[in-house]
C-alpha cells in the first residue's frame, strides 16, 4: 500500500439483510489531498461515510486507516482510530444549549485533561484561524449565520489536530452564495492545516471547486472517479448524465476553481490509480 494513502478500502461490501448496499468499493484517499464522493440520494454515500469511520462493520472487504485494518478492531482500538476524524456535519450539528465556547471546547473536554483557560485558549487560536474572534465566544448558535455555524463546527472537528476531516453534505441547504463560501473554507482549511479533506456531497458545483480526485457512486458502487474534468468528459455515461442533469456550468466552474487554486485553468490528467 502506497505511503501517501491515508484511507483505502479494498472490495467493500454492506448488506443489510437482503438488500446489498455497497457493491465492491475499491479506493484510496492521499494525504494532504481533497476528495469528493459525489451521488445522489440512496446511492450509498452515507452507508459508505459510516465504514470508514467504524460506526459500521462491512459485510465484506478491508479498510485501512493511515495503515491499519479497522475491520477486525474492537470499539477501543476503533475509538482510537476514530481520533483521526475531524467530522463537520450537515448543518453543523452544533448543541443548540451549548456557546460557541462550550461546543468549540467539547473534543478537548471528551478527550484531554486540559484545565479550562487552556481550552479556552486553544479555541480562540483554532476561531481566529478560521476567521473569528473572541466576541463569538459566548454566543449559542442560533445567534450565527449559516457560514458561521460552518466555521465553528469546523473548528469544533479540528480541535484534536486530526489529519483527516470529513465533511458530510457541507453545502445542503446552503444558498448559492454561502455555498461557496463553505467550498473555499473547505480549501483554506486543506492548505492550512494539511489535512486530508473526504466531502460526502450531492453538490457537483463543490466537487468541481475542491476536490483533487473524485468518485461518483450509483446504486453502490464506483461508476467513474478521477478528477471532476474526468466525470464530465470521462467515458461513463452515468457520470456525464449526473453532471448534464446538474445544469452547472463547467468552464466556467473550472475557471473558478483555477482562480480558488491558484492554478492553471487547464484540466491535469488524473493518475491512473484508485480513486
Amino acid at each position: 500500500m502506497p505511503s501517501d494513502d491515508i484511507v483505502v478500502l479494498k472490495e467493500v461490501h454492506k448488506s443489510f439483510g437482503e438488500a446489498e448496499v455497497l457493491k465492491g468499493i475499491d479506493m484510496a484517499c492521499r494525504r494532504g489531498e481533497t476528495m469528493c464522493v459525489v451521488g445522489g440520494s440512496g446511492a450509498g454515500k452515507t452507508t459508505l461515510l459510516r465504514l470508514i469511520v467504524g460506526l459500521d462493520k462491512p459485510t465484506r472487504g478491508q479498510i485501512f486507516v493511515d495503515g491499519e485494518d479497522t475491520v477486525p478492531m474492537g470499539e477501543r482500538e476503533l475509538n482510537r482510530v476514530r481520533r483521526k476524524f475531524g467530522m463537520v456535519y450537515q448543518y453543523a450539528a452544533l448543541l443548540d444549549s451549548f456557546s460557541v465556547l462550550d461546543n468549540v471546547a467539547f473534543p478537548l473536554v471528551e478527550h484531554t485533561k486540559l484545565s479550562a483557560p487552556e481550552r479556552r485558549r486553544k479555541v480562540l487560536d483554532k476561531l481566529a484561524a478560521l476567521g473569528l474572534g473572541e466576541n463569538e465566544l459566548t454566543k449559542f448558535p442560533a445567534e450565527l449565520s449559516g457560514g458561521m455555524r460552518k466555521r465553528v463546527g469546523l473548528a469544533r472537528a479540528l480541535m484534536l489536530d486530526p489529519p483527516i476531516v470529513i465533511y458530510d453534505e457541507p453545502t445542503s441547504g446552503l444558498d448559492p452564495l454561502t455555498s461557496r463560501s463553505v467550498d473555499e473554507l473547505i480549501d483554506e482549511t486543506r492548505r492550512r492545516f494539511g489535512v486530508t479533506s473526504l466531502v460526502i456531497t450531492h453538490d457537483i458545483a463543490s466537487c468541481f471547486l475542491i476536490a483533487d480526485r473524485a468518485i461518483l457512486i450509483d446504486k453502490g458502487q464506483i461508476v467513474a472517479r478521477g478528477t471532476p474534468t474526468d466525470l464530465a468528459h470521462g467515458e461513463s455515461d452515468v457520470a456525464r448524465e449526473f453532471v448534464l442533469r446538474s445544469g452547472i456550468d463547467v468552464d466556467a466552474l473550472t475557471k473558478q476553481r483555477a482562480k480558488l487554486r491558484g492554478q492553471d485553468a487547464k484540466p491535469k490528467p488524473s493518475q491512473p490509480t484508485l480513486a
